[in-house]
């Protein structure tokens, strides 16, 4: 039953994210909406298990989607449109408000398949056990991680001589999007909270990680922003590209 509330909330969230963004002319709310949304989902799931786990899994996905959500929404606040919606709402010309409609409920639906994970994880009905604690300390370095990461990035920003500029300092210096690794490691955290002996379902929960990778590295997080960059940055940004891996934070690449 907790599912079917979940996907009716997030179909409900993203119709109200859709009918916000149309209001203020400016579709990069959506994605605070997303993050408050996912938190919420995770806070519902956690609550109606009612015990130990389920309140840990509350309060760790209410915690990522404050730090985040407040972070999008500062980053967004007063800002242009992000890169990403502007160029769709280019591409989809006088047609961009019906098909962010649907892709609003698309995101809806990938939102309600991440949360399977929180579900699964806060009804593990084994004792705590050392991968708890593993779970909780992917969590919390994918947090910080990902924090350092943005505090990073809008330093680098925030510098009037960076204007134009491709950020290379910190974390950034190893990978071209090391937040959205770090973002994909706390997700890694909810297997170890959710496999036990004897409990089936707790297998469902690779699927949070392996569906946030495929987001970031091949659908919404990666390539359009790449797209964004080459297109802002030109030359710059291909030379990034060329020394700086993708979304692994590694050395950098030797010349060739």
């Amino acid at each position: 039953m907790i599912v079917i509330w979940i996907v009716a909330g997030l179909a409900l969230a993203m119709a109200g994210a859709w009918l916000v963004q149309r209001a203020l002319g400016n579709a990069g709310i959506v994605d605070v909406a997303w993050t408050f949304a996912q938190g919420a989902a995770g806070v519902a799931a956690g609550l109606s298990a009612n015990g130990p786990r389920g309140w840990l899994v509350a309060a760790l996905t209410a915690f990522w989607a404050v730090r985040l959500g407040l972070h999008i929404l500062y980053r967004n606040w007063g800002a242009h449109e992000d890169a990403r919606y502007a160029a769709l709402r280019t591409r989809w010309g006088r047609a961009f408000q019906a098909r962010m409609f649907g892709f609003l409920q698309i995101q809806g639906l990938a939102a309600s398949a991440l949360a399977l994970s929180f579900v699964v994880a806060a009804r593990n009905p084994a004792p705590w056990r050392a991968a708890d604690g593993l779970g909780v300390a992917l969590f919390v370095l994918g947090v910080a991680g990902g924090a350092l990461a943005d505090a990073q990035l809008v330093r680098f920003r925030r510098d009037p001589a960076h204007r134009g500029a491709v950020c290379d300092i910190g974390l950034w210096r190893y990978s071209r999007h090391p937040n959205y690794f770090f973002e994909f490691l706390g997700w890694c955290c909810w297997p170890f909270l959710a496999i036990a002996p004897g409990y089936g379902w707790g297998w469902v929960a690779l699927s949070g990680p392996a569906l946030m990778y495929w987001f970031l590295v091949h659908v919404s997080g990666i390539p359009p922003l790449e797209e964004a960059m080459l297109r802002s940055r030109g030359e710059r940004y291909r030379l990034y590209q060329a020394r700086t891996r993708a979304f692994l934070p590694l050395p950098k690449r030797k010349p060739s």
